[in-house]
């Protein structure tokens, strides 16, 4: 498999490395997205939304400090800043909460682009230099040629391979970040409706 790989040429060491960044980032990814799910408490964000719907602030915020859930945090964090402007509040949390979230996409953006355009780098030096062969004395038989072509589309294969393999953990992720964004959106326009209520009765 490696002799496989150097076939490639010079140009398979950065897709190589280009697939290991892709690996670190997937793996680091995947812990973030099993750590922010052990770290989910639903119910405390049921209760900090029910204490200030009885107009129970303080206690709103007291439910809710310390506490990882991302959704409870961005609920807090505009409950203790609400007298500047409360969306503005919730707009900030979110976007610190949700860049948690984004974090390495565009590494794996990058790579799903990059790893094809260097296999086809690689392919095209490769044929460059099979093709070159053709007004050498070097050349001896048509297997000079075809092995030299045979060679050079390996780093195109890998190329695609990585770039493929990593498109999948990148939806996923990305399908998450809008999950996370959905349920934020969604806790704070709630949030904003019952302080409003408040406001009125008041």
């Amino acid at each position: 498999m490696f002799e496989l790989f150097l076939k490639g040429g010079p140009v398979m060491w950065p897709i190589l490395l280009t697939s290991l960044i892709a690996t670190s980032v997937v793996i680091e990814r995947l812990l973030f997205l099993w750590r922010t799910k052990m770290a989910r408490r639903p119910q405390i964000v049921k209760s900090i939304l029910t204490n200030v719907q009885h107009g129970r602030i303080e206690a709103a915020i007291k439910e809710g400090q310390g506490c990882h859930d991302y959704v409870a945090a961005t609920l807090v964090y505009g409950l203790t800043h609400r007298e500047d402007a409360l969306a503005n509040a919730l707009m900030q949390a979110a976007s610190m909460e949700l860049k948690q979230f984004s974090r390495g996409l565009v590494v794996l953006d990058t790579t799903i682009t990059l790893a094809p355009l260097l296999g086809l780098l690689g392919t095209v030096t490769g044929m460059i230099h099979a093709f070159g062969l053709l007004g050498s004395r070097e050349l001896e038989s048509q297997m000079v040629i075809t092995g030299g072509i045979a060679q050079a589309l390996i780093a195109t294969a890998c190329g695609l391979a990585i770039a493929i393999i990593a498109l999948v953990p990148f939806n996923y992720l990305n399908a998450r970040l809008e999950e996370a964004r959905h349920e934020i959106e969604q806790a704070a326009t709630h949030l904003e409706l019952l302080l409003l209520k408040l406001e009125k009765k008041s």
